[in-house]
């Protein structure tokens, strides 16, 4: 008898959103900052969800096993972090579902679905993979998001970025080893209990309290080199996916400057407004887009604000600000992956007084070689002293080498310090 050929396109298990609560649901750490607090807001909301934490090259292993070697790296890594979870014995695997985001763009991001689904197929057909996306993608294997849980999320996207922020210009100056970590756990805990509470929208007194509790760490009034890190949103974010990027530069006495994840957020909202303008879409989607945006818009300029009235903290980028620095280098029609977004983050780096930059490029993104590394030359015409130096990330590269071309650009930019 002929066997049956299971077919990851069109025969898949779907995840049973009305149980919830009985499945444990893997979700790779792409956002490590930002996943502090929303791992924890989504179990108050009854889901049983766990951000993974295995690293090493047995995950990246796994990866290369089941994915094409052409795929991308990051999908490389979730696709690795997924096999390595599975394999553990932790988990019942009957209830057992993966999490993944889709953008729904151009980018490769969007077929993660059926790359997940066909890595999954032999060892463990039985668990679901669950979309999060906003463009009616995988509706019968969607995240449900009520409009409630969306607003929240917003609100974690937020204080993950002032904690995230805070840190990293506090860790590198720290006197007493140990302060800024525990700064850290304070302000997670303290945002953690707003949600838990229902306090969690008076963003202003939350984030307000984020920023006096980082600022009460003694630090040296040390001069340290400033480094930027940009590219593509996994590898910017991810310590699997830079090989601990963040911690590095902070091992080298530098501070780290990783722009905010709400960028990202907005800059996903505005191409849909640009669509209108560049390509004739939908005015009525554009319109609610639109809202959208300006509700974030104003919400950063009073975060701003709130970090130049502290004065402890440089502030966060003015949306506005970076969507006028990617025209000085390119339109903002080249949307696909980060498109627009990298350019304008390495310029607003550079007139803030960053000017040193990592710029991540994971194989196998075209768009952000193109926008990333293809804008270098752009960047230095317009910023001379910029110290641009782009690492590549993919499963060949090894750590070694990529730090020793950061240790290159750090030997310059201590140079640039010191004169």
């Amino acid at each position: 008898m002929e066997e049956k050929i299971y077919d990851y396109r069109t025969e898949y298990p779907h995840w049973d959103k009305s149980k919830k609560s009985e499945y444990k649901i893997l979700v790779p750490d792409m956002l490590p900052w930002h996943f502090l607090i929303i791992e924890k807001v989504l179990k108050q909301e009854g889901f049983d969800i766990e951000v993974l934490k295995n690293d090493g090259r047995k995950v990246i292993d796994e990866g290369l096993k089941h994915v094409h070697n052409d795929t991308c790296y990051p999908c490389l890594c979730v696709v690795g972090q997924y096999i390595d979870a599975l394999k553990s014995g932790k988990y019942d695997l009957e209830r057992t579902a993966v999490m993944i985001t889709q953008t729904g763009g151009g980018c490769r991001a969007s077929n993660y679905m059926p790359l997940i689904r066909k890595a999954l197929k032999t060892e463990f057909p039985q668990v679901p993979v669950v979309s999060v996306n906003f463009s009616g993608l995988e509706k019968d294997s969607s995240f449900p998001i009520s409009l409630k849980l969306l607003k929240k999320l917003a609100y974690c996207i937020l204080y993950g970025d002032t904690v995230m922020w805070c840190y990293n210009q506090t860790r590198p100056y720290e006197l007493n080893i140990g302060d800024t970590d525990n700064a850290r756990e304070k302000a997670v805990s303290y945002v953690l209990e707003k949600f838990k509470n229902g306090g969690y929208s008076k963003y202003k007194k939350v984030n307000k309290a984020i920023i006096k509790i980082f600022a009460q760490v003694i630090r040296s009034s040390e001069k340290k080199v400033k480094v930027g890190i940009v590219g593509e949103i996994y590898v910017k974010y991810s310590y699997l996916g830079n090989n601990n990027l963040e911690k590095f530069l902070i091992s080298e006495n530098c501070e780290p400057v990783v722009p905010a994840l709400l960028d990202f957020v907005m800059y996903c909202i505005v191409n849909v407004v640009n669509d209108k303008k560049l390509y004739g879409h939908k005015p009525f989607t554009a319109f609610i887009y639109n809202s959208v945006y300006k509700f974030l818009h104003k919400i950063q300029k009073n975060v701003i604000k709130q970090f130049e009235e502290d004065g402890t903290f440089m502030p966060v980028h003015d949306f506005e600000h970076l969507r006028k620095c990617a025209d000085k280098v390119i339109n903002q029609g080249v949307k696909m992956g980060e498109g627009w977004l990298i350019p304008a983050e390495m310029a607003a780096l550079a007139e803030t007084g960053v000017s040193n930059v990592v710029c991540a490029q994971p194989f196998g993104c075209l768009p952000n070689h193109i926008t990333g590394k293809g804008a270098v030359r752009t960047l230095k015409n317009l910023y001379p002293n910029e110290n641009i130096v782009a690492v590549d990330y993919d499963p060949s590269a090894t750590k070694v080498n990529q730090e020793n071309r950061i240790k290159l650009m750090l030997a310059t930019a201590r140079e640039n310090l010191k004169s």
